[in-house]
């Protein structure tokens, strides 16, 4: 009789107190809901900002007694943009739409974040001044922070890559459109561009090789130029895949 007692004393209890803990869950449930909703919503809204401030990167370069007289390269955090450039008695600028390759993109970022450029008050101008090479710009902005530095000479390592890698990226853009002219309108160009294209690349003035494979193998099908400018390309094409 007592076991039996016992037991009816104790399962009720035990529901009692399940039913309470069950409660107490759901009601820390219920109020953990609104920090939880809060938690997501501001990562929702960071994340939101932060696409809000993407960096944008530019390069100018400029000299009126130059051939190519002005360049003007803008491009996004991916590395796509354009490219606008002016050639000596010539009143149009043209613009190219610009995409740095990956490997061009990593090295050009590197260099970026090497420079700390917003947070940095460097002046990369070095006592010499070489004028008559060009004037470069270098711009980045981010949100409301932008800043642009300006200089013809200069003894710090990172910006002076960083034009370089800038100028090889432009001399590429430009073949690229030199050769599509010449295939449209002026096929007899198309051999000195492709002596100009092993120079430059013998001179490691081209952003990258690879990623002219595409082009090149096209040229070497392309009837409308002259046969000795597509084998040309067929030998570029075995010169970088080695």
């Amino acid at each position: 009789m007592k076991q039996s007692f016992l037991a009816k004393g104790i399962l009720p209890a035990a529901l009692l107190v399940n039913a309470a803990i069950f409660t107490s869950a759901q009601t820390i449930k219920q109020n953990n809901r609104p920090h939880e909703q809060a938690a997501v919503s501001s990562k929702t809204d960071s994340a939101a900002a932060t696409k809000k401030e993407a960096a944008k990167y530019s390069y100018e370069f400029s000299q009126p007694a130059f051939y190519v007289k002005h360049i003007v390269i803008e491009h996004d955090e991916t590395g796509r943009g354009t490219i606008k450039f002016e050639r000596l008695n010539e009143d149009t600028p043209v613009t190219e739409p610009l995409e740095l390759s990956p490997a061009a993109a990593a090295r050009v970022f590197a260099l970026w974040d090497r420079l700390k450029f917003l947070d940095s008050d460097t002046n990369y101008q070095s006592d010499k001044h070489f004028a008559h090479l060009g004037v470069m710009k270098i711009g980045m902005e981010r949100g409301d922070r932008k800043r642009v530095a300006e200089f013809d000479w200069t003894q710090n390592n990172a910006a002076a890559e960083l034009v370089a890698e800038y100028r090889r990226a432009a001399d590429q853009a430009i073949f690229v459109f030199d050769i599509s002219i010449a295939r449209e309108n002026q096929p007899l160009n198309a051999p000195k561009l492709m002596e100009a294209l092993e120079s430059m690349m013998k001179r490691n003035a081209i952003s990258d090789p690879k990623q002219l494979l595409p082009l090149l193998k096209d040229l070497t099908t392309d009837e409308r130029i002259p046969l000795i400018a597509r084998n040309h390309a067929q030998r570029l094409i075995q010169k970088i895949q080695k």
